[in-house]
C-alpha cells in the first residue's frame, strides 16, 4: 500500500490557499509535450543523471550489479538501459547526488510525518497540503486512507489532477478534499490526441460531474502559442466553463520550457517530433482573459 511519490516541496504558494506542502506521485495517464515533471509521466521507477554534480569518483560504476554504467567522454557516465534493473546501487553510492531515483514509496504514516514538519505554516497562512504529479487519481484507492488521515488531523487538502480517472474515483476523492486544482488543455478531442495522447472525453465529464457535485475548484489552463491559445480554442474553452452548473474562476499558465533540462536528465529529448511552441505575448495573454470575461468566466487575479 505504500505511495509513489517523486517530490515533495515545502512552503509553496502557488498550489491553493496559503502555505502549503506539495506531494508529487508519480505516474500520468497523459503525455502532454510540454509536461513540467517528465520524470512523473511512467508509474515505473526512473532514474535522472545529472553531470554537472558527477566528481568522476566512479562509486556508482562500482555498485552496479549489472556492471550497467560507464564513463563517456564529455558525456560523464553512460547508463546501459538494456542492463540497468533500476535497483538504486548506484544513486545510494553516489555522494555528490549526480544519481538520483526518481521516486520512492512512502506509507501514509511517513507521508503524514512530513506534514506535520510543515504545521505552523498551515495554521498562520490557511494552507494545507496539494497532492500534485504526474496525476494523483493514478494511484487509485491508495490514495483515499491518506486524504483520510488529513481530514481527520484537520488539514486543509487540495487535489491537482486532469480529471482522467473514473467518475466512481473521483466521486470518492471529492469527498475527502476541500478544493480540486483541474488543468484544462483544449476542447477538441483531436487536437487533445495530438498534444496529450489521450481523448479528453473523460476529462471533460469529470468537469462537469465535480461542478453538478458543488465542489470548490479552480480551472488551470497552460497558455501555449502554437497549442491552444488561439482564440477559437479559447472561446470554446470558455463556453464550454461557462456552461457549467457551478462556473469556475480561471488561472492561465503561460508556457516555459522548464522540462528541457529535467530530460537531459532523464536521458530522453524533450519535445521529439520538434513541435512549435512559444510563450504567448502579453496581449495574448490579455486577449485570452477578455474572451473568459466576456462570458461571466473571471481570471484569477
Amino acid at each position: 500500500m505504500q505511495l509513489q511519490v517523486f517530490d515533495i516541496k515545502r512552503y509553496s504558494i502557488n498550489d491553493g490557499p496559503g502555505i502549503r506542502i506539495t506531494i508529487f506521485f508519480k505516474g500520468c495517464p497523459l503525455s502532454c509535450v510540454w509536461c513540467h515533471n517528465p520524470e512523473g509521466i511512467s508509474p515505473s521507477q526512473s532514474k535522472l543523471y545529472t553531470v554537472g554534480k558527477c566528481i568522476a569518483c566512479r562509486s556508482c560504476i562500482k555498485a552496479c550489479p549489472q556492471k550497467a554504467l560507464r564513463p563517456v567522454k564529455g558525456k560523464g557516465i553512460v547508463t546501459d538501459t538494456k542492463k540497468c534493473i533500476l535497483c538504486g546501487a548506484c544513486a545510494a553510492a553516489c555522494p555528490t547526488k549526480a544519481m538520483e531515483m526518481a521516486a520512492r514509496g512512502y506509507s501514509v504514516e511517513e507521508l503524514m510525518a512530513e506534514v506535520e514538519k510543515e504545521r505552523p505554516f498551515f495554521e498562520s497562512s490557511g494552507g494545507g497540503v496539494t497532492l500534485c504529479g504526474g496525476e494523483p487519481l493514478l494511484q487509485g484507492d491508495k490514495l483515499l486512507p491518506l486524504l483520510d488521515e488529513l481530514g481527520r488531523r484537520g488539514i486543509h487538502r487540495t487535489v491537482d489532477t486532469s480529471l482522467l480517472a473514473e467518475p466512481s474515483l473521483v466521486e470518492e476523492v471529492s469527498r475527502r478534499c476541500e478544493l480540486f486544482l483541474v488543468d484544462l488543455k483544449m476542447m477538441d478531442e483531436e487536437r487533445h490526441k495530438k498534444w496529450c495522447g489521450v481523448s479528453n472525453k473523460l476529462i471533460l465529464s469529470n468537469i462537469r460531474l465535480i461542478a453538478q457535485l458543488g465542489c470548490d475548484f479552480l480551472i488551470r489552463i497552460p497558455l501555449i502559442e502554437g497549442v491552444n491559445a488561439d482564440e477559437e480554442n479559447l472561446r470554446e474553452s470558455a463556453a464550454f466553463l461557462a456552461s457549467l452548473p457551478k462556473v469556475p474562476q480561471v488561472e492561465f499558465l503561460p508556457y516555459h520550457d522548464i522540462a528541457r533540462g529535467k530530460h537531459d536528465r532523464l536521458g530522453t529529448k524533450y519535445n521529439p517530433l520538434g513541435y512549435e511552441m512559444a510563450t504567448p505575448s502579453p496581449e495574448k495573454i490579455e486577449l485570452a482573459k477578455v474572451v473568459f470575461a466576456e462570458l461571466k468566466v473571471l481570471s484569477k487575479s
